[in-house]
Parts: C-alpha cells; structure tokens; sequence
C-alpha cells in the first residue's frame, strides 16, 4: 500500500484549515444570492448531510483497497480542489448570514442541525467542499470500471450525492454561489485529475 503517502495530505491541509476557522470572524465578504433566501430551511436534510462523512471514507477506502490508480485520481481531484479553496479563503475571506435566527420546533433533527452549528462556522465557505468533495466521489464511482455496470451502487451514490448537495442549501451551510462554484471546480478539474494520461 504505497499509496498511503497521500494521507498525509491532511497533515498540510487541516493546521491551514484551522488557522483560517480562527482568523476569518469578522472581517469577510458575504455571499448569497436572492435564490437563497427563497430556498426553505429544512432540519430532515440533516440526515444526508452528516452521511457525507461516511460517504466520503467509505468511497476513499474502497479505492485504496481495490483502485490503486482510480484512488490516486480521486485524491489528485480532491487535494487540488481543497488547496484552491484554502487560498480563495486567504485571499477573498467569505462567510454566510443565512441560518435562522430563531426555530420555535424542536426534534430530533433540530438538535442535530444545533450541533452542526455549533462545530461549523459560517466563515470559509467558497467553494463548498461538501459539494466538491461529493461530485469528486461521484464522478470516481461513475468511472469506475468495477463499479459502472453495477446499476444499484451508480442509482444510489447518484440519489445520495445529490440529497448531499440539497442538505447543503436547505439547512443553509451554503449559499447558491458556494454550491455553484464548487460545481464549476469540479468542471475545471475534471479532465486534469481523471483524463490526462
């Protein structure tokens, strides 16, 4: 398992991460659009948005035990995306101001959406890599030779994939522009990480 090394990318990205999670709290630019503030808040998407993390380890892991060359596109696509995004933040500090005020309901769900908010600021967030980080997973799977004739498995990383993306929009962790641009990302980076040769 050569391919271990790449792990380490974590190692460069997290203390860069950190740093800016400290330092953009005040001075940064805002980003939405008029969708965004039409798009109803929605505490059910709560449940494929923390599938992400599953999602995403599960997806990584198959690829280093089963497509050694498939699992270094996938991490090629996913740490140039993640250090683009850290260099936006650098240069262009951005944050949210849509998460409710006020929810009288309480569940479940809401609790959870609570914790979420508490652990994840609203700062740093173009592109989403919630966003990004799932499209990379797709577009993997979907390329997959193993994996592309097994209709189930594409039904089902396609129907979660995108219930990701609506959780990041309906439970306002994103605006449409974040949600966007990641896709653009995704697009810019597509043929570079799994094409070239």
């Amino acid at each position: 398992y050569n391919h271990i090394w790449t792990l380490l990318y974590i190692v460069f990205y997290m203390p860069w991460f950190m740093w800016l999670e400290k330092t953009v709290t005040t001075d940064f630019h805002l980003v939405s659009m008029q969708i965004d503030y039409k798009i109803p808040f929605c505490e059910y998407f709560i449940v494929p948005y923390f599938m992400w993390f599953g999602f995403i380890a599960v997806t990584l892991t198959w690829f280093f035990f089963k497509d050694v060359e498939g699992f270094y596109r996938l991490m090629g696509f996913l740490a140039a995306g993640m250090t683009l995004f850290l260099i936006v933040s650098v240069v262009y500090p951005n944050a949210l101001h849509l998460r409710p005020v006020y929810l009288s309901r309480k569940n479940v769900f809401m609790s959870a959406v609570h914790f979420l908010w508490r652990m994840d600021t609203p700062t740093n967030v173009l592109p989403s890599l919630h966003v990004f980080n799932t499209l990379g997973c797709w577009i993997a799977i979907r390329r997959s030779e193993a994996l592309r004739a097994r209709r189930g498995v594409q039904l089902g990383v396609s129907v979660l994939s995108a219930a990701i993306i609506l959780a990041t929009l309906f439970l306002k962790q994103h605006s449409f522009v974040d949600v966007s641009a990641a896709f653009l990302l995704a697009v810019a980076l597509y043929y570079p990480a799994f094409c070239f040769q």
